[in-house]
C-alpha cells in the first residue's frame, strides 16, 4: 500500500496490515474436457468452463478473506483476481492489502474491494458503503458452425452481424452475473467496475468483470433486484465529482461491432500497403465500425433514461486478417438528489497517482493502439508470403500466364 493510500484511509478511520493471499488449484477433467470441446464446435458458451473458473476463483476469494479475518482485520482493499497455468493444471490466485478500523471507523461488517485506497476514500466519502469484491464472467468461443458463417460474411465488406451478436451477448452476460452477485450480497450498485478479455485453452476466452458490490442510502434502504443493481466503471474521484454536480450511475454501457475489410477489399488495401500513403479502405471501415459502436451505445444509455454517457472509451482490436472489433463502453448517469459527498472539497492525496499506477496497463496499450496495429498490418503485408494468398484465389481466374506474372512482380517487390 502506498503513502497516499495509507493517508487516505486514515482519513476514514482504517490503517494499512498485512497483504494477504488466496489461492485454489483446479482441473477440468477428462469428461469435462470432451464437454467443452463439444460446445466449441456449436459456439457461445462453454458452460463447463465458465463453472470452472467461477468456482476456482471464488474458492480463492473466500480464503484470502479468511486469511484477513483470522489477522482481526476489517477489510481488503486492493483485490485482484488471477488465473495461471501450473503444470498443466489452472491455479486461480487472490490477494490484496487487508486493513484494520480505528474507533473512529465504528467497526462495521467485514468487507473486500477491488478499489485501492485512495478510491475507497472517494467512495465513502460520496456514500458508497463497500461490501464485497464481486464478479462475473463467461468463458466462451465463436464455435464451428459461427465461424464458418461469419467466414463467408467477411468476403463481404462490412459488419459481420454473426460475431458481432456473440460478443454483444457475452459482454452483457457477465454483466448480469455481475449485478446477480451484488443482489445477492445485499448491495445496489457495483462501482470501480474493471472488464478483462482473457485467454483459455484452445478455442476459449473468458470475459471477466470485477468490482465492489457497495451500497449507497440514496439508491434505496435496502436490498434490491438484480436489474436494479447500478453499475459504473468510473474511478472513484469521477464518482466524487460527479456527486457534486448532482450525477448518479444509473448503468454500465457497452456495444460492440465487429467489422470485415472483404475480400475484394483486402486485396486492394494489400497492394496499396505496398507503397506509401493512406489506405481509404481500412479508413473508411474503422470509421464506419466507431460510428455504429458509438450510436448502440447511445441507444442503451436512452432505454435506461440516462442524462449522458461519461468515460466512454472506444477499444479497437484486430482478431484476424481484415476483421476488426471495435467496442465502446462508458457509464451511464443521471441527475438525482441526496447524493452530495460529506466533505466540501476532495483530498488532494486521493488523485495524485503513484508511481507505479501511472505506468500504462500492457493489456489496454495493445487493444487501443490502433496506430501500431496498423503498422503491424503493413508490415505483415510486405513480409509475409502467405499475405499473398487471398488476392491469388482471385487471380486464379485469370489463368496461369496471367497470375504467374503478377506473381513474379509480387515476388521481385518482396
Amino acid at each position: 500500500m502506498s503513502g497516499n493510500e495509507a493517508y487516505c484511509l486514515h482519513q476514514k478511520g482504517f490503517r494499512p496490515g498485512e497483504l494477504v493471499v488466496g489461492n485454489s488449484v483446479c482441473s477440468l477433467g477428462v469428461l469435462g474436457g470432451i464437454g467443452a470441446f463439444g460446445r466449441n464446435l456449436a459456439g457461445g458458451e462453454v458452460e463447463n468452463v465458465t463453472s470452472l473458473i467461477s468456482e476456482g476463483r471464488h474458492a480463492a476469494i473466500q480464503r484470502m478473506e479468511k486469511e484477513a479475518q483470522k489477522q482481526g482485520a476489517h477489510g481488503v482493499t486492493s483485490v485482484s483476481s488471477e488465473l495461471r497455468t501450473l503444470s498443466g493444471y489452472t491455479e486461480f490466485l487472490s490477494q490484496g492489502t487487508s486493513v484494520h478500523a480505528d474507533a473512529s471507523a465504528g467497526g462495521g461488517a467485514f468487507f473486500s474491494t477491488a478499489s485501492s485506497g485512495m478510491e475507497l476514500y472517494c467512495h465513502l466519502d460520496a456514500g458508497y458503503t463497500p461490501m464485497r469484491f464481486a464478479m462475473g464472467n463467461v468463458a466462451y468461443a465463436l464455435g464451428l458452425g459461427q465461424g464458418l458463417l461469419g467466414s463467408l460474411r467477411t468476403m463481404g465488406r462490412g459488419e459481420v452481424k454473426e460475431f458481432s451478436a456473440i460478443y454483444n451477448r457475452v459482454r452483457h452476460l457477465a454483466l448480469q452475473r455481475l449485478r446477480k452477485e451484488a443482489a445477492k450480497l445485499g448491495a445496489n450498485a457495483v462501482v470501480d467496475v474493471k472488464t478483462r478479455i482473457l485467454p483459455y485453452g484452445p478455442g476459449a476466452m473468458e470475459l471477466l468483470m470485477t468490482g465492489t458490490a457497495s451500497h449507497h442510502p440514496a439508491f434505496s434502504t435496502g436490498p434490491v433486484n438484480a436489474d436494479e443493481v447500478r453499475t459504473s466503471e468510473l474511478t472513484g474521484e469521477e464518482l466524487w465529482n460527479l456527486a457534486v454536480m448532482g450525477l448518479a450511475p444509473v448503468q454500465l454501457c457497452m456495444a460492440t461491432s465487429v467489422y470485415s475489410l472483404g475480400l475484394v477489399g483486402g486485396i486492394g488495401t494489400m497492394f496499396q500497403g505496398m507503397t506509401r500513403g493512406e489506405l481509404p479502405e481500412l479508413t473508411s471501415l474503422i470509421y464506419s465500425a466507431r460510428e455504429n459502436c458509438v450510436n448502440l451505445l447511445r441507444q442503451e444509455a436512452q432505454r435506461f433514461g440516462a442524462d449522458q454517457v461519461i468515460g466512454n472509451r472506444l477499444m479497437i482490436r484486430e482478431l484476424g486478417p481484415g476483421l476488426i472489433e471495435v467496442m465502446s463502453i462508458g457509464t451511464a448517469v443521471k441527475r438525482m438528489e441526496g447524493i452530495t459527498p460529506q466533505s466540501p472539497v476532495l483530498i488532494p492525496q486521493a488523485i495524485i497517482f503513484d508511481r507505479d499506477s501511472a505506468e500504462a496497463d500492457p493489456v489496454s496499450r495493445g487493444e487501443s493502439n490502433l496506430a501500431a496495429n496498423a503498422l503491424q498490418n503493413a508490415n505483415r503485408v510486405r513480409s509475409q508470403a502467405q499475405g499473398c494468398l487471398p488476392a491469388l484465389i482471385v487471380l486464379g481466374a485469370l489463368g496461369t500466364t496471367g497470375c504467374m506474372g503478377i506473381l513474379g512482380s509480387l515476388l521481385g517487390h518482396h
